[in-house]
């Protein structure tokens, strides 16, 4: 459990980011018990959802988003593949692949250990992984069908 001060900082963390997304008038909801928003958004083709929570304990945001689909069985090292070349060249983000059940998660994070996070950086993060996942999760999808290959994912073939 933490202690009071970092439960402090990470409400005051909590505050910062609904106040941002107020003022941009995003929609989004509210777990304030849980220091957790939500929200969904449509890229260029593929639905997407995301769960953004302030970590008390280790003074981190932690922003996630699951891909709406998993990899089968004989695609398992395809996607495995994929999501490291992806990976290889994300600046910030990572695509946390399972090969057991096939799911592949966005991630991305940052501290404020001994911070401010200021709202910029919570728009970044949110426009961050909005993007990254919209640039890739039709193509991990297309890998997932058998309709790109792997290794081609990156390219500009």
């Amino acid at each position: 459990m933490a202690d009071v001060n970092k439960i402090q900082q990470a409400q005051s963390v909590y505050k910062t980011l609904c106040k941002m997304l107020d003022e941009k008038k995003w929609n989004y909801k509210k777990y304030p018990e849980n220091l957790v928003i939500t929200f969904s958004t449509v890229g260029e083709d593929i639905g997407m959802d995301f769960v953004l929570g302030i970590d008390a304990d280790r003074q981190i945001v932690r922003l996630f988003s699951r891909l709406p689909f998993k990899f089968s069985e004989e695609k398992r090292i395809d996607g495995a593949i994929a999501t490291s070349c992806i990976n290889f060249n994300l600046a910030d983000g990572s695509f946390d692949y399972d090969y057991l059940t096939g799911e592949v998660t966005f991630r991305l994070t940052a501290t404020f250990l001994d911070s401010l996070i200021s709202s910029d950086l919570m728009l970044y993060l949110i426009l961050c992984a909005c993007s990254t996942v919209d640039d890739y999760n039709d193509k991990l999808l297309m890998v997932a069908k058998g309709m790109l290959p792997a290794e081609k994912i990156v390219s500009n073939d």
